[in-house]
């Protein structure tokens, strides 16, 4: 009897995944191999792709070598004209006009390497794409494919011609062919959709694969308005004797918030630093760590009352001894469903290390909230512009600052940026401060705020941008509306329109992060 074979040593391993981070360099390098003389993918096109629409990008892997690829995100077609192009349909390869809400799935890049093709590797991709969008319950997938073989009959046909010409047989084009071989569908033909592409001579046909397993359903109906409401206390600063006495004008500001039926809850910066009028420590380094003792109480505090009251809290911010033994100044969300999540302070103003110690921390984080996305970024965050765009390229739609500020020159600093940052990111802005004095208190002696909501500049906002203002230096809560429908149309059609005409092939922002993740 002949020895058994073992089967293992003639196995291959062939699989689709989704990209990651690691795949970066091969993919690069695989499209200059695929689509030689046309500008291939930047590394920070493909870091965007994984960090706005991660479930859409796909590799094919052979033996571990990525032989193929795709990326793709999620729009709203009928928001988009007819004409449009590559650039306006992926803003520009950065795919920031991502739309979770959307109804379609719109495939950017498919490309198998040169010499993996005829191994259907182009064909898993294109099914990866169609089981997310049936497991999305997306209504289809929409394409602008090349036809690269129309340089070689343009002098005698007409784009239209060529591609009857194809769907009948009668010409072989690699991509058209085989897209619909895919089952997908002609829409239309669009000019100069992408300007390097020769071979095609700028044109692209527009390509549909619809999803018969696709269920309406009522949450995913085209909204004429997405309002979210937002409670923003302005907080006085006094002498209390304990604990009890801060969580007592903690409630009564949350419950004021839910009686206006609010989203969100608003605190200012380092605001239980009101726990030193009774902690009775000269030493202000000391007093801090004295403080962070009470962060269970606080985190308890603050998660109770959200769900309780049924309203996110945006809950201050406060200093915390962690297992280093650095102190950071932390900025907690509290969501409404019990959930918590924390944003620390990256940038330290002179005064927080030289009477307190405080360390930075590193990343930039975007919250999901039941009223999409957020950021949080303290006080002196908001005076560096990088914070907010990276903030925005994450999905952020609203960045709270609670801040604390000792005289006007400061609090304008934080204001005007603020104001800035709304305008520059197409987003809204809530600063949320404090007032009176602390003179129990090294180094919180008086403070001077005027809180604030803050929108971009254009017709459809407030008029000064300015959705409500707080009168200065008064203990009080601004309750102001923010529309995050009248922003994503703001953002396609406003007046000027700041994150589409950003030049990002003269300039960019990098982000670098100790974890990937955040």
């Amino acid at each position: 009897m002949s020895e058994e074979f073992d089967l293992s040593s003639f196995e291959i391993s062939m699989i689709v995944r989704q990209m990651e981070m690691s795949d970066i360099p091969e993919i690069i390098a695989m499209q200059e191999a695929c689509f030689p003389g046309m500008d291939p993918w930047e590394t920070e096109h493909l870091k965007s792709h994984l960090t706005v629409f991660p479930e859409g990008q796909f590799v094919a892997e052979l033996d571990g070598q990525i032989i193929g690829s795709c990326s793709s995100l999620i729009v709203n077609f009928a928001e988009y004209d007819d004409r449009h192009t590559w650039d306006d349909i992926s803003d520009n390869g950065y795919i920031t006009n991502h739309n979770p809400e959307g109804y379609n799935l719109y495939g950017i890049e498919v490309m198998v390497h040169p010499e993996f093709r005829r191994m259907k590797v182009g064909e898993r991709l294109y099914e990866a794409r169609k089981e997310l969008a049936r497991e999305m319950n997306l209504k289809s997938i929409i394409i602008g494919g090349r036809i690269p073989n129309y340089h070689k009959h343009s002098d005698e046909m007409s784009p239209r011609e060529y591609v009857n010409s194809v769907a009948k047989h009668r010409i072989y084009d690699p991509v058209l062919t085989f897209q619909l071989m895919n089952d997908f569908t002609l829409m239309r033909i669009n000019p100069n959709y992408l300007p390097d592409d020769k071979a095609s001579k700028r044109y692209a046909t527009l390509m549909e694969w619809n999803n018969i397993d696709y269920k309406a359903v009522s949450k995913r109906h085209y909204k004429t308005s997405y309002p979210v409401r937002i409670c923003v206390v302005q907080y006085l600063m006094r002498k209390i004797s304990c604990f009890e006495e801060l969580a007592s004008q903690v409630e009564y500001f949350v419950n004021v918030a839910a009686d206006a039926n609010s989203d969100f809850a608003v605190f200012p910066e380092i605001f239980t630093t009101q726990l030193m009028s009774f902690l009775d420590e000269p030493s202000a380094s000391q007093s801090v760590r004295k403080i962070s003792e009470y962060t269970e109480e606080y985190i308890e505090l603050f998660n109770s009352l959200a769900v309780r009251y049924n309203v996110n809290i945006i809950g201050g911010s406060h200093f915390v001894e962690e297992e280093n033994e650095e102190i950071y100044n932390i900025s907690y969300l509290f969501r409404r469903d019990g959930s918590i999540d924390k944003q620390y302070k990256i940038h330290i103003t002179p005064n927080e290390k030289k009477y307190w110690g405080i360390s930075a921390g590193d990343s930039v984080r975007v919250f999901d909230t039941d009223c999409g996305k957020i950021a949080i970024q303290v006080c002196y965050d908001i005076e560096f512009p990088e914070l907010a765009r990276i903030a925005t390229e994450k999905g952020a739609n609203i960045i709270f600052t609670p801040f604390c500020t000792e005289d006007r020159q400061g609090y304008l600093r934080v204001r005007y940026c603020a104001q800035a940052r709304a305008v520059e990111n197409q987003i809204y802005t809530v600063i949320s401060g404090t007032v009176g004095n602390l003179p129990q208190a090294v180094n919180m002696d008086i403070q001077y705020a005027q809180s604030a909501i803050f929108a971009p500049s254009d017709f459809e906002f407030a008029r000064d941008g300015i959705v409500g203002e707080a009168n200065a230096n008064l203990e009080t809560v601004l309750i102001g509306d923010v529309d995050l429908e009248v922003l994503k149309r703001q953002r396609q059609d406003g007046t000027v329109k700041q994150l589409k005409d950003r030049r990002r092939d003269i300039y960019r922002v990098d982000y670098f992060s100790k974890n990937p993740e955040q």
